[in-house]
């Protein structure tokens, strides 16, 4: 169809003839210029006709232009363009005529369908940047009809190679779906997930992720078709079917790594029996730390202005506001955490308590690094709970532990 429609244009009649008047131009040679104009058309559109055309899309108010016709939109009708009209000349070589109509009707088809797909993308883009219902996404119809063209293009291709109607091709492919199916079953579902991974950016090269059902916890070494290649921490190497990654739940840490900061998450636990008001005399125990020492005064100077005006007796503790030796430990955390340099004080930060329990009162330490290499991670978090652990006494609280063999044998010595 294609050849017809370039035989009959009156335009590359009307150059043929032409050519015709100089006899001793082979036909070799006719075919040779046309495709040296070819070449040089080309060139022209994409240097100078496809600049020109750009600036005055940018003009336009619309934005669908815009996202449509891209540099390589543009290009790719110019080389389209290009390749008609060697096609169209191709019957002066008689011996390549067939070979060169072939190849170069299946670039065209090719093209054709790269340029659908590109039409499909910037009505992506576009509906993305102009609508409203952002709850209502089109990427995956779209996704699908993608697939289709590029399905129907390799078979209308294939057609054109092989000199056999495209509608006999797909006739013949129906009854062998089945086996197909069967036999080439887990590549297709790798192929639908390679395009989900690819187009919803799941999984890169060198991203850290973990699989628990397969235990496979470390960095990404290979994506291919069929599997995926994570080496693990410990150098081991798991591999894992590609759709397997879509079909399963898995853990990607990019996100935690392009943030800059780590999150530290781990609790003390406090001996709920060591919990108490703080007298006098602890108070001023407690004000001898300079980390806590202005929050000390300015909350006891409240605590002792409530109790004024509410005529509270403070024969007993028990008797209006009082700071407990767990709440000044608390305090002194989140000073002491805000006095770390290698702590992020913009991402979250807590010091909370959580729910008792049989193991005591968890005073949760909540908040991030502001690295994400593992080693210096460790570290920190280390070193902070290191001083934890060795303060904790000098607010009159002690760690909770269950019982272990010196207790018992301390025990019986009495």
């Amino acid at each position: 169809m294609l050849s017809f429609i370039y035989k009959n244009s009156s335009f590359i009649k009307r150059f043929s003839l032409w050519l015709d008047q100089f006899g001793w131009f082979d036909d070799n040679l006719r075919f040779l210029s046309i495709l040296i104009i070819s070449v040089i058309f080309y060139f022209i559109s994409k240097n100078i006709i496809i600049k020109i055309t750009q600036k005055l899309i940018k003009k336009t108010k619309t934005e669908l232009d815009d996202v449509l016709f891209q540099e390589k939109f543009l290009k790719r009708i110019a080389l389209v363009l290009s390749l008609i009209i060697i096609n169209s000349f191709a019957n002066l070589i008689p011996e390549l005529a067939s070979l060169i109509h072939k190849i170069i009707n299946s670039v065209i088809v090719y093209l054709f369908v790269a340029l659908a797909n590109g039409i499909l993308t910037g009505i992506y883009e576009f509906y993305e940047r102009t609508s409203k219902t952002n709850d209502r996404p089109i990427k995956g119809y779209l996704q699908i009809v993608k697939i289709i063209i590029w399905i129907f293009g390799a078979i209308v291709i294939i057609g054109i190679l092989l000199d056999e109607s495209p509608w006999a091709l797909i006739g013949g492919l129906g009854a062998l779906t089945a086996v197909l199916l069967l036999i080439f079953r887990d590549t297709i579902l790798s192929f639908v997930a390679s395009i989900q991974i690819s187009n919803y950016d799941l999984v890169k090269v060198g991203d850290w992720i973990e699989v628990p059902k397969f235990g496979a916890d470390g960095d990404v070494i290979d994506i291919s078709l069929n599997i995926v290649k994570i080496q693990n921490f410990d150098k081991t190497i798991t591999v894992i079917p590609t759709y397997k990654l879509v079909e399963d739940s898995f853990k990607n840490w990019r996100g935690m790594t392009l943030s800059g900061g780590r999150r530290i998450k781990r609790s003390v636990f406090i001996d709920q029996s060591s919990i108490k008001f703080a007298d006098n005399e602890l108070l001023t125990k407690f004000k001898n730390i300079s980390i806590i020492k202005d929050y000390l005064i300015k909350i006891s100077t409240e605590v002792e202005e409530y109790n004024k005006e509410n005529n509270i007796d403070n024969s007993e503790l028990v008797n209006g506001r009082r700071l407990t030796n767990v709440g000044t430990f608390r305090a002194y955390l989140i000073n002491y955490l805000k006095q770390r340099n290698d702590i992020d004080k913009s991402m979250t930060f807590l010091v909370r308590q959580l729910a008792p329990g049989a193991d005591g009162l968890p005073i949760e330490i909540y908040v991030f690094t502001n690295t994400t290499k593992w080693d210096d991670y460790e570290s920190i978090q280390a070193d902070i709970f290191d001083h934890i652990l060795a303060v904790i006494p000098s607010f009159d609280l002690r760690i909770f532990q269950n019982p272990s063999g010196n207790d018992f044998r301390q025990i019986g010595n009495k």
